[in-house]
């Protein structure tokens, strides 16, 4: 993989292709970084909403401490056989009509979740990519494609 999103020969990946890969993966790896920086890794469910990441957690869970000491992340796919790693900054969203735009796009993706109230007794989280990156295995040398914002 020499490069990591440096065209040599290969055939770099699409936005486009990630951004469906996003949209569709049903879990995701969440890294975050316990205090004393060790990581801490979970899967949440997600939605790919307003140019970001949005999931949701428990108020006091690790995941929300961790994020509440460092607010910054990475999320993964869960196809490793096409994965997509998406590093960024979070912020927690406490706004009741954006957290009810979150909850319509993850309700459209998961199913009923328990509305808007469920969400807003819990922690609510965008993450707002930094860095992106992509490959397929088949391709393993020519399609590692990395994205910055």
């Amino acid at each position: 993989m020499p490069g990591y999103g440096i065209d040599e020969g290969g055939v770099l990946l699409r936005w486009s292709w990630t951004l469906e890969r996003l949209a569709t993966s049903h879990e995701y790896w969440l890294a975050t970084s316990w205090p004393g920086h060790s990581p801490h890794v979970l899967p949440v469910w997600a939605v790919w909403h307003e140019e970001a990441l949005w999931f949701s957690t428990g108020g006091s869970s690790r995941k929300a401490r961790n994020l509440a000491a460092e607010p910054s992340a990475t999320l993964t796919t869960e196809n490793p056989r096409e994965p997509v790693v998406v590093e960024g900054r979070v912020e927690r969203v406490e706004d009741r009509e954006r957290i009810a735009s979150f909850v319509h796009a993850y309700e459209a993706k998961y199913g009923s979740a328990g509305g808007i109230e469920f969400f807003l007794a819990n922690a609510c989280f965008r993450l707002v990519p930094t860095m992106a990156f992509g490959m397929v295995e088949t391709d393993f040398t020519g399609s590692p494609t990395r994205w910055t914002f």
